[in-house]
């Protein structure tokens, strides 16, 4: 288990209680195989507001889906960053991290199950509560959308400069909860021709949702020390962020 206390990497969160944020990695399993999670909570709460699931990118879990967690915490809510490759995975560099993120893609059947079994593991994290929101950035966006056409009852799911398409043979009726997206008028891989046709798709399908658009944001506005980052539309939606949970949560 390791302790963080918070530090300027959480300067944006406006108004947050000077708190304890508790980190441990926690794993699980799921038709066999072993994942390993991270879940941040905040000391001085005796109840968590809910739990916010995190889904990481096509890199696999790094110190930025922990960052986020510990960001979530320091709000009340209780983090769960999850695992969807396996806890043997470590990928290293653009060749395996396609790999990896195409498996799951040439494979619904399995990614959805790993999205479904982290939210059935949130009753034996530390802090996990019955109100539970799913959200993700780039590759965990569109896994955020996959989990949501899935039939996941939960309380909302969030996408930042997700993956927008829509898979072939699939729709948004089973969709249990609200969607909301946070994405880039610039971004190269999800354009807005693909935005547009999904606000069509989760209109037509009766869905409440809501979506953001940072005019001239790059696809991975929001990571830290990328070439694309804007601070602009990286603040901006985690307020937006900050609202959708304060309603749905």
């Amino acid at each position: 288990m390791k302790t963080i206390a918070m530090t300027a990497a959480a300067a944006m969160i406006a108004g947050a209680a000077q708190a304890e944020i508790v980190g441990e990695y926690h794993s699980y399993d799921i038709d066999g195989v072993t994942f390993e999670g991270y879940v941040a909570t905040n000391t001085d709460l005796e109840t968590p507001r809910g739990t916010v699931l995190i889904v990481h990118d096509w890199d696999g879990m790094t110190d930025y889906e922990e960052r986020r967690a510990d960001m979530l915490a320091a709000q009340g809510y209780t983090a769960f960053a999850i695992d969807v490759y396996g806890a043997d995975t470590d990928p290293q560099g653009f060749e395996e991290y396609r790999a990896l993120s195409g498996a799951m893609y040439a494979d619904r059947d399995t990614f959805r199950a790993r999205l479904l079994g982290a939210i059935a593991e949130v009753p034996n994290i530390t802090g996990g509560t019955e109100n539970i929101v799913m959200m993700g950035y780039c590759f965990g966006g569109a896994a955020a959308l996959e989990a949501a056409r899935a039939g996941a009852d939960i309380d909302g799911f969030v996408s930042f400069h997700g993956g927008l398409g829509l898979p072939e043979g699939q729709d948004y009726s089973n969709v249990q909860a609200p969607v909301m997206l946070f994405h880039g008028s610039a971004d190269p891989v999800s354009g807005m021709d693909e935005l547009a046709a999904l606000l069509t798709n989760l209109n037509e399908a009766g869905v409440t949702h809501g979506a953001q658009v940072f005019g001239g944001a790059l696809h991975s506005f929001t990571v830290f020390g990328s070439d694309d980052y804007d601070l602009t539309a990286d603040q901006g939606s985690w307020e937006g962020l900050r609202a959708f949970l304060s309603e749905q949560l």
